[in-house]
């Protein structure tokens, strides 16, 4: 039995020294204190990377089909009144849409940039739309007689159209601009939404258009000839405000551009972008690749969105053009979805750089507390006996 408890004290990695041998010095609390305060900074530093998340990658195809894309735009065009801008979208599968309907605002903002009033966008189509549903039904039973009706109508919508202008050619004049705002839900296909400067045009001609047979562009003709007349008024309405297509400035701001809802870590490269125009006019073009995103929390919830990537082009217009310039959205959408999954670090994990990091800052403390005192020794007492703690 003593040959066993000799051999367990022979394995003993921590031997104890008797009281009266150790010796405690200044330098040594030094030592001590500095030690404790880098082991409590990096237990709470290891304590902190243990509860925080980090994320996995994984692709896979895409196989979603039959929803919408919400595409969430905010931006501001600091050169144009509200009145001449129009937000409009187009497809891969030919649905075309003018001044969309959907949650979209403008803002009115003054020189300063300060807003000075509102409108909703769809406010206006909704209105001719419910006009033209309401008088669709007497339409079939109109006679000849009605057709200078027509004529006198179109007058009439003429002079509204010069009033129009008058009001945009004056906030022109006062520097007004225009903050676009909202959410567009369109197919989940390729396809494109610009913003450009027919918005005036769009209400000139289904006034127009609304007042006759006619209601969509080059969809129906009647016996006046007037679809040459509505044709020709994108280029009589925006050459009486701008007096040509190369006076138009589409500068722009945009303060955000996404589609989907955000997740931490995401990053929208055209956010914050800033394309100011100077003495030149042109059409902006914005590529975009859009890729079908998943993030899942840790609390197993799931988010659907959407990630991008982008590319730029500019196309300078001149003044013999017959092209208004308009800033191009132009997306198209990855076959492969990305799904992003947060995960938490294991407990035995954290224990381990735990014992890691501690374990080396006491042996470090231990060797720099020797160094310290032999070095004081040696310049106290140079003829003194080093003392082995």
């Amino acid at each position: 039995m003593g040959n066993l408890k000799q051999a367990l004290r022979s394995l003993d990695a921590f031997p104890r020294a008797e009281e009266h041998l150790l010796q405690k010095t200044k330098s040594g609390a030094f030592v001590s204190i500095i030690g404790l305060l880098i082991m409590a900074t990096l237990f709470l530093h290891e304590l902190s990377y243990y509860l925080s998340t980090y994320t996995v990658h994984q692709m896979a195809v895409d196989l979603k089909r039959g929803d919408t894309l919400p595409i969430h735009i905010n931006m501001t065009f600091p050169s144009l009144p509200c009145d001449v801008l129009s937000v409009d979208a187009i497809d891969m599968s030919g649905k075309h849409e003018v001044d969309l309907d959907t949650n979209i605002w403008k803002l009115r903002l003054n020189k300063d940039g300060h807003i000075i009033g509102t409108e909703y966008l769809s406010d206006l189509v909704e209105k001719e739309h419910a006009a033209h549903e309401h008088g669709s039904l007497k339409d079939d039973h109109k006679d000849h007689h009605e057709e200078s009706d027509h004529k006198i109508k179109l007058q009439s919508l003429d002079e509204e159209a010069e009033n129009m202008i008058k009001k945009v050619k004056h906030a022109l004049a006062n520097g007004e601009g225009c903050r676009v705002y909202g959410v567009l839900d369109v197919q989940r296909v390729a396809g494109n939404f610009h913003i450009s400067v027919h918005g005036l045009n769009i209400f000139v001609a289904q006034m127009g258009f609304l007042a006759s047979p006619l209601y969509s562009w080059g969809c129906r003709f009647d016996m006046l000839g007037l679809q040459l007349n509505m044709l020709n008024k994108p280029y009589k309405y925006n050459g009486a405000i701008f007096g040509g297509s190369s006076h138009v400035n589409v500068s722009h701001i945009i303060h955000d551009l996404s589609f989907g809802s955000k997740y931490p870590g995401i990053h929208n490269p055209l956010d914050d972008t800033v394309r100011i125009l100077r003495g030149t006019s042109g059409t902006f073009k914005y590529y975009i690749k859009i890729v079908p995103t998943e993030y899942k929390y840790i609390s197993k919830e799931i988010l659907a969105t959407n990630q991008f990537s982008v590319t730029e082009y500019f196309s300078p217009i001149n003044e013999f053009d017959r092209t208004w310039p308009a800033v191009y959205f132009l997306y198209d959408l990855s076959p492969i979805t990305v799904t992003i999954r947060e995960e938490r670090r294991s407990f035995l994990h954290f224990i381990t750089r735990l014992c890691a990091v501690l374990g080396g800052t006491f042996a470090l403390t231990g060797m720099l507390d020797r160094w310290m005192y032999r070095l004081i020794e040696s310049l106290t007492k140079p003829n003194a006996r080093s003392i082995v703690r």
